[in-house]
């Protein structure tokens, strides 16, 4: 009889687990939604686009704390050990992460009311645009490690964040040149600079995601290292 009663409340609290997995992909798809309607606003000059991205901010957030307070719920109830905390403990760092991203969503729809009310370049913000894509595409390649549960996939969007840092770099260097040559664009281009931040931000919260799921899968802490320290450690070399 007690047997039985420990199957069943194991089989609730992987039940549990699996659902708030689910909830945090979820979340993930939302946060990846808003990224890219922001980016589309920004580049189109579309401002009914751009507040439907800062208004679904809302459900970024409501996500972040009915997932934060069933993670406090199953410590407290379920007092998990080894690699079940360890994924509690990662799913609470991986939302805090896309609740931030989800911020920096909505930072760049604000940008891009600005930006709409203005000329637009005759490059049309192809350098955000590009930069844009980029971080597009390592938030998804982080939520499909996330999904996967996969090592490599999170060690390559690590990678990918040196990238984005030198992307973002080159694009600051060009506005500034912007704002130097003609000092007329200075409020434009102070828009794209903080949409270009945003970014930016974005491939970090990214790579800190897949660092959470290192940590959840191998039990390695990884953060502050370097892509080349995070490869060693994950390989057994440290």
């Amino acid at each position: 009889m007690a047997t039985n009663k420990s199957q069943h409340i194991s089989q609730q609290f992987e039940k549990e687990l699996q659902d708030i997995r689910s909830r945090v992909l979820a979340m993930g798809g939302l946060v990846e939604q808003q990224v890219s309607n922001a980016m589309e606003a920004l580049i189109t000059g579309d401002a009914d686009l751009a507040r439907q991205v800062i208004s679904g901010d809302e459900d970024v957030n409501k996500l972040d704390v009915s997932i934060d307070e069933d993670c406090i719920q199953i410590i407290a109830l379920r007092q998990p050990t080894a690699s079940d905390l360890r994924l509690v403990t990662g799913i609470l760092k991986t939302i805090t992460d896309l609740e931030r991203i989800g911020d920096e969503a909505a930072r760049i729809a604000r940008m891009a009311l600005n930006l709409a009310e203005k000329d637009r370049p005759k490059k049309n913000y192809r350098e955000l645009h590009a930069l844009g894509q980029h971080v597009s595409g390592m938030l998804h390649s982080t939520l499909d490690a996330f999904a996967r549960f996969d090592v490599d996939a999170a060690l390559q969007v690590a990678h990918e964040d040196r990238q984005v840092d030198a992307e973002y770099e080159s694009i600051m260097r060009q506005l500034m040149t912007y704002m130097m040559e003609d000092p007329r664009t200075i409020s434009r281009v102070i828009d794209m600079m903080w949409s270009a931040r945003s970014l930016e931000r974005i491939g970090d919260h990214s790579r800190n995601v897949s660092e959470h799921i290192i940590y959840l899968v191998e039990g390695k802490d990884v953060r502050h290292l370097s892509v080349e320290k995070m490869e060693k450690v994950v390989k057994g070399g440290e």
